[in-house]
């Protein structure tokens, strides 16, 4: 079984740091051609793109947009079409937590943002994406959810919410798209040793407390998302549509029940 990804175009935003920069390595290393999508630190996607570039052949643009603007998403596809002629992979995996807060104090502004990033964002590419897609009958789009698309998180209703809404509109979008050739998937990373997980890293009782809650006992790498997100964006996963993949050392199993009681 052959796992690649030779002339695939594909789009991975938030990928200038952590899971989405492992993607996009990922995905060059497999064959496809990238846009590394990007809303701040552009030095960090220049140099990305400049790494995948290195020997002189084009396999990485960089692109800044902020998925929460519609506009700018229209933007930044308009821009694919005329750099990479189109597009057949994009991976949502731009994401916010937002500060921690209990509901009942929470900011409304703060609710705003993160549903905005998560779902919204996510929304608004995946429909420039199949609206290129579902015409050229094949594509495939994965979004990136997360453990908490299960498991609530205390001080982070925002959050878990919009990631357990981006499981249902994974489901929804493969439903309809379908019959036109286009799989939606998701992909859900559970404790991940990236920037975004750098203050528990740190912090030795908060990272034992971490480790207890996975029953595999170690934090994942980002390589191991992005090695399965080359995996379903290839034909090998050509049957797999509308469901989750959780990359999360069985933290999922809720491995406090591990005893049966």
């Amino acid at each position: 079984m052959e796992i690649g990804l030779k002339n695939r175009r594909a789009l991975i935003t938030g990928a200038n740091s952590g899971i989405g920069r492992a993607i996009a390595e990922a995905f060059v290393g497999a064959g496809a051609r990238v846009a590394v999508n990007y809303v701040a630190h552009p030095r960090a996607a220049q140099d990305l793109c400049n790494g995948l570039n290195s020997d002189g052949e084009e396999r990485a643009i960089a692109i800044e947009a902020d998925v929460s603007d519609a506009e700018q998403v229209s933007a930044m596809f308009a821009h694919i079409d005329d750099s990479l002629g189109g597009i057949d992979i994009l991976v949502n995996n731009a994401g916010v937590e937002g500060p921690r807060e209990m509901a009942w104090e929470a900011r409304i502004q703060d609710w705003h943002k993160v549903m905005e990033v998560n779902l919204f964002g996510a929304f608004y590419c995946a429909q420039e994406a199949l609206r290129r897609m579902v015409p050229q009958r094949r594509g495939v789009v994965i979004n990136i959810t997360s453990v908490h698309e299960l498991i609530p998180w205390s001080g982070y209703s925002a959050y878990t919410a919009s990631k357990s809404a981006l499981s249902m509109l994974t489901r929804n979008l493969a439903q309809e798209s379908g019959a036109h050739g286009v799989r939606v998937v998701g992909l859900a990373p559970g404790a991940i040793r990236s920037p975004i997980n750098r203050a528990v890293v740190q912090d030795k009782r908060r990272l034992r407390e971490l480790l207890e809650k996975i029953p595999v006992g170690e934090l994942g790498q980002p390589e191991d998302v992005a090695d399965m997100a080359v995996l379903l964006a290839s034909d090998a996963a050509r049957y797999v549509t509308g469901s989750t993949v959780f990359v999360d050392g069985g933290m999922s199993l809720f491995p406090s029940f591990t005893q049966g009681h």
